[in-house]
């Protein structure tokens, strides 16, 4: 099986997923949640089970109906997100779904202002950040840079997938999805590591197979460890994301689209990146010896 000499096709293919995210993002953007725009959130919980529609029905009530997203939380709970409310027009939502629903409960209400939102921001981008550095770093004493730099695309990568793909999709971004973006970071390295780590095994042999060869032997060899070890996650995290409440939702698909971005990303980005950016220090090389 040939992997690392068909890479342009797996660069065209991720090019093609990344620019329709990247339209998307510049489209229509991102559907920020309350954690980073600032608003009100409101968790209810009924003795039956109560739609999303008549909770819209009382919102409108309120003019809130169209500014507000109502999710359901299990068979019995409602959740409510939407823009900053004072605490006597809390008190009036409250009261309005009460003398409709007299068995409503109300769980939590949280409220986050902009400045809250704005230094949420500031931290995710931060954290990313520090993940990026800490990898490079690591890999470059471990291994050489040339592979953080591959290691570091292949990130790259699986965070343009799952970012476009919240924008594509419209799903609300808020701190569980950062959460899970840095999780995808260390799940996606991890797999990505164990190839280079074959690599480097039979480098040794370097005399007798070419770079590009080591590449797609160590790929192969590693590869049913990869989709097992996919597989297995992939399945946890569908059922998760399949019977869970809609409070976990982001964050769960924001793992299933990761996870799947990042195993392909070590088979298919990473080593033959590692390939181009030998070939590239060879040629380099060679023009300034000629």
């Amino acid at each position: 099986m040939e992997i690392i000499g068909k890479r342009k096709i797996w660069f065209i293919i991720s090019a093609l997923i990344i620019i329709v995210g990247l339209g998307s993002l510049v489209m229509q953007g991102l559907n920020l949640g309350i954690d980073f725009t600032g608003g009100t959130l409101m968790e209810f919980t009924f003795d039956k089970e109560v739609t999303t529609g008549q909770i819209r029905e009382v919102l409108a009530g309120f003019d809130l109906d169209k500014k507000s997203v109502v999710q359901n939380t299990g068979e019995m709970g409602i959740l409510i997100r939407t823009v900053n409310l004072r605490q006597d027009e809390i008190t009036e939502v409250q009261s309005a779904i009460k003398d409709k629903y007299s068995s409503a409960e109300m769980l939590r209400t949280e409220m986050v202002g902009p400045a809250i939102g704005s230094e949420l921001k500031s931290k995710a981008y931060w954290a990313l950040l520090i993940a990026a550095i800490a990898i490079v770093l690591y890999i470059s004493y471990r291994f050489e840079f040339k592979f953080a730099i591959a290691a570091l695309m292949a990130l790259a990568h699986d965070v343009l997938i799952v970012i476009g793909s919240f924008s594509l999709v419209g799903e609300e971004v808020g701190s569980p999805f950062i959460a899970a973006l840095l999780t995808v970071v260390g799940y996606s390295i991890n797999d990505t590591i164990v190839i280079f780590d074959r690599i480097r095994e039979t480098v040794k042999y370097r005399d007798k197979e070419s770079f590009a060869d080591l590449n797609n032997k160590a790929v192969l060899d590693t590869l049913p460890r990869s989709i097992n070890t996919s597989m297995t996650t992939l399945v946890s995290i569908l059922a998760i994301l399949i019977f869970g409440g809609a409070t976990i939702k982001p964050f769960m698909l924001a793992l299933l689209i990761g996870i799947l971005s990042g195993t392909y990303s070590s088979i298919f980005i990473a080593s033959p990146v590692l390939v181009e950016i030998d070939a590239w220090k060879k040629r380099r090389n060679s023009k300034q010896t000629a």
